[in-house]
């Protein structure tokens, strides 16, 4: 019984007490959000290939 009425006022209080975002803000939000994890993911593929190379650079030139 707890539970329900738990949930019952959290949807309430979503309902009443929450102020939600116009919805041309949560696009433009969310692109930004998109934008830049496609950024960070590009620069950490970068940063991963760079460490790479230099790790097999350097087992080259240990192995010669």
């Amino acid at each position: 019984m707890k539970v329900t009425n738990y949930i019952s006022e959290a949807f309430g209080e979503l309902k009443t007490n929450v102020t939600w975002p116009e919805w041309s803000e949560v696009q433009r939000l969310t692109i930004i959000v998109a934008v830049f994890s496609v950024i960070f993911a590009l620069i950490t593929f970068g940063v991963d290939k760079g460490f790479e190379v230099l790790v097999a650079k350097v087992y080259s030139f240990l192995k010669n």
